[in-house]
């Protein structure tokens, strides 16, 4: 009989996960609680055209060479040629009034060379397995004004987290295996740039993310939406799971699981698992307000980071048709704003009404306007708990869960809260599950 493995979760992970195991001819059953899958990944419409609910592109490489997962799972869709890439327009930061460009010569916002000589280390900055937060290896050797000026916005676009608590191997970990090996940040970093590949560096799907995500979902044959898995136990060689409301229960059975939720609710179904502990893991909450002006002259920009030194909610702005050609259309500037760090949500707690009018004032004072246009059209788009925020030693959590795992039939996690936030990584991260049920299964 033909093996059945359950993914639980319809974000990009879990579809990747299920994408491989239904390719390897397994009977696949994916299960979201939502209305529809791509989790994060989400494309809506604003004033007539295309907008991202979520995020709005992926790296085009992959750390070791090659293409990246994303543009591997976009070819395996039938998307290749929906593949584009951005305009060259250039991002810029705000800082003390002004829209200052990112400097040249920088890694994630640290300059390469520094002023002044690194004094070595008699040991290398970091020992084998070790991990410090971001701001513990930069502060003391390029300064405060350079982690909160330029890193600590930089990590704020991706992660909503602050460089004084994220991990350096999850946030940066190509600099972090350099540092094992140099006794300088200098040395570090320049054996952390990645040399050129001539191509462009990102990359998103014409026509928006969903159609990623759809393209994926509709290759499954075994999609069970506005589902929720409400508790996994041991049944026999493999696994029962209990599914539905609490009225209504119905119990699946599987030979093999993957988990592919966010940390909390993993943890909750690992509970009944002879104990199994999931990871501790904290969220940040984002909120994304888009906004379609009137045609509108903005700074020759793909969009500015804010750091959070300069007191605005606004962390970061993306100036979408000037970022990306095929957004473009005539009449209209569409533009959309972040809000949200972790440890600093009250702004948050706004109706969408006073959020949209807070971000047009901070707008306004950033970009030196004495007001934006009335919009034609807005939303916010609002992700709470969303971005996890990983402390150092993350890593080691996480291998200390899938080894435990590993003495258990078939089962495997996936997704941000164990391998990192981005798409590649997230897709990379359900193929690795995949790849781990199946061993377990003998396949």
């Amino acid at each position: 009989m033909t093996k059945r493995v359950v993914v639980v979760g319809g974000g990009i992970a879990g579809l990747a996960a299920a994408q491989r195991l239904h390719e390897r001819g397994l009977d696949v059953v994916l299960i979201d609680r939502g209305e529809r899958t791509g989790g994060k990944l989400r494309t809506g419409t604003l004033a007539g055209g295309p907008v991202e609910h979520g995020a709005e592109s992926f790296l085009m490489a992959a750390p070791e060479g090659g293409p990246s997962a994303a543009v591997r799972l976009a070819g395996a869709a039938g998307l290749a040629d929906a593949v584009v890439h951005p305009t060259p327009a250039r991002a810029a930061v705000a800082i003390e009034g002004g829209l200052r460009d990112l400097p040249a010569g920088t890694f994630m916002g640290i300059p390469v060379d520094s002023a002044v000589p690194d004094e070595p280390s008699p040991e290398p900055l970091l020992p084998p397995g070790g991990d410090v937060t971001v701001g513990e290896l930069v502060r003391p050797r390029r300064g405060d004004a350079v982690v909160d000026h330029y890193v600590e916005p930089l990590l704020g676009g991706v992660y909503a987290g602050r460089a004084d608590r994220l991990s350096l191997r999850m946030a940066l970990p190509r600099l972090a295996a350099a540092a094992e090996r140099s006794h300088t940040l200098t040395d570090a970093l320049r054996s952390a740039v990645p040399a050129p590949s001539g191509g462009p560096v990102f990359g998103t799907v014409a026509g928006g993310m969903s159609r990623l995500t759809d393209a994926v979902t509709a290759a499954l044959p075994g999609v069970r939406l506005g589902s929720t898995v409400r508790e996994l136990r041991r049944h026999g060689a493999g696994w029962r799971l209990t599914v539905g409301s609490t009225h209504d229960p119905a119990d699946l059975d599987a030979d093999g699981v993957v988990l592919a939720v966010p940390a909390a609710p993993a943890a909750r179904l690992l509970s009944t698992v002879d104990g199994l502990a999931g990871v501790p893991l904290e969220y940040a909450s984002v909120a994304l307000i888009a906004l379609a002006l009137p045609a509108t002259k903005l700074p020759e920009l793909s969009g500015f980071l804010v750091p959070a030194a300069e007191g605005f909610a606004v962390k970061a702005v993306t100036f979408f048709d000037q970022k990306w050609a095929h957004l473009h259309r005539p009449g209209v500037t569409l533009l959309r704003a972040s809000v949200g760090r972790h440890g600093d949500e009250e702004q948050l707690q706004r109706t969408d009404e006073n959020l949209v009018a807070l971000v047009r004032h901070e707008l306004a004072v950033l970009l030196g306007v004495d007001a934006l246009p009335d919009p034609v059209a807005g939303a916010v788009y609002r992700w709470g708990g969303a971005l996890p925020q990983y402390t150092p030693h993350h890593q080691d959590r996480v291998r200390a869960l899938r080894e435990a795992l590993r003495s258990h039939p078939a089962i495997a996690v996936a997704g941000a809260a164990y391998d990192g936030v981005g798409i590649p990584a997230c897709i990379t991260s359900g193929w690795a599950a995949a790849d781990a049920v199946l061993e377990g299964l003998g396949e």
